[in-house]
């Protein structure tokens, strides 16, 4: 049993020497559905139009996030009681590592318009800021470090107590302005379901895996669902936003097993594997692939421009780790051994937070 009262079981079965296969595909999913957003949302809002992918955005908006986050606690029972320095190394050094690096890299490209707009003074004022206020599209793994945390702090205390007051924080949909403080109160539910359901997630993932047409026809139903509260507008109501958080990460845990079972769309599955990589470097290929599009008018149709920039802002992101690796620049994607501050002992139970 671990500190939570779940069984680990399950997770620590799964969590072999070799990588869980359908988290990998899971994982694949969420990060495309995470750049699409970026692309065809960026896309969109600068053309001043909709095109064909918009249904796409909207459809997976109530469980994007919250699969990413599930997904991310799944392997924490197994490693939330090791010693606080090295769980800090895992937890947080390595996602603030990440962060501060990125963050000055992305800040670089944008501070010449930010000073052109005001001064170089209150660029650099936004650069702190963004160590108080997360940056652009790296709120997610500025906010990891923080689950991380409180989940282990308050890991004596009752679990259910834990996920009841996360659930009511989700349905509240609190607006603060700080992202940081909005983003826990709407996403932590999902994490701690992650982490408390671990064996429960492993158990459904084996069902489907087992009846695959069922798993096939729950999909087709929870889909329809779906897209039905969507286009009715009430997707983001209390309770039933936290629903279709839920249920769609369920679905993504499905999907994930069914592609894994079949061996389909393996670059979906690379994807999963490089999830870290491309979100850490995918805002580069696709701003700099937006603008041109945009000031070109090479492909006038939104929908279109939207599809190249989701592809580019991937497959960007790839090929620069790619050059990163070759050129010995590794520090962009794999934490120097400086920055460590425990051991290295490598595992598998820390798939989900690469």
């Amino acid at each position: 049993m671990t500190s939570n009262g779940t069984s680990a079981v399950t997770v620590t079965s799964q969590a072999s020497s070799t990588r869980v296969d359908w988290v990998d595909y899971a994982k694949g999913i969420c990060i495309v559905m995470v750049v699409m957003m970026h692309s065809v949302l960026g896309v969109e809002l600068a053309a001043g139009q909709t095109g064909f992918m918009h249904p796409l955005v909207a459809f997976a908006r109530p469980f994007r996030m919250p699969d990413f986050f599930l997904i991310s606690g799944l392997f924490l029972p197994l490693v939330i009681d090791r010693d606080w320095r090295t769980y800090l190394d895992r937890k947080v050094v390595h996602f603030a590592y990440f962060y501060v690096l990125w963050v000055t890299i992305q800040f670089g490209f944008k501070a010449p318009a930010f000073a052109a707009e005001t001064s170089w003074a209150h660029a650099g004022y936004l650069y702190l800021e963004s160590f108080i206020e997360p940056f652009g599209t790296l709120w997610f793994i500025y906010l990891l470090p923080v689950f991380f945390v409180v989940t282990k702090a308050t890991r004596r205390l009752p679990p259910l107590l834990i996920w009841g007051l996360a659930a009511l924080l989700e349905m509240t949909h609190y607006s603060t302005g700080w992202t940081a403080i909005d983003e826990f109160g709407a996403r932590f539910v999902y994490f701690y379901t992650g982490y408390l359901f671990a064996d429960r997630v492993f158990a459904l993932s084996d069902r489907a895996r087992a009846r695959p047409s069922l798993a096939l026809a729950a999909l087709a139903l929870w889909a329809l669902i779906n897209e039905s509260l969507v286009q009715l507008g009430v997707s983001e109501w209390p309770l039933v936003s936290l629903s279709l958080g839920l249920a769609g990460a369920c679905a993504i845990v499905v999907i994930g097993t069914l592609l894994a079972q079949m061996q389909w769309l393996k670059s979906l599955r690379f994807c999963g594997e490089h999830s870290i990589v491309i979100y850490l470097a995918f805002f580069l290929p696709m701003a700099a692939t937006r603008t041109l599009l945009l000031r070109t008018g090479i492909i006038p149709d939104v929908g279109m421009m939207s599809l190249t920039v989701t592809l580019v802002g991937l497959f960007g992101a790839l090929a620069i780790w790619r050059i990163a690796l070759k050129v010995g620049a590794n520090f962009l994607f794999e934490r120097p051994d400086v920055f460590w501050i425990a051991p290295k002992k490598p595992s598998a139970a820390l798939q989900a937070a690469e």
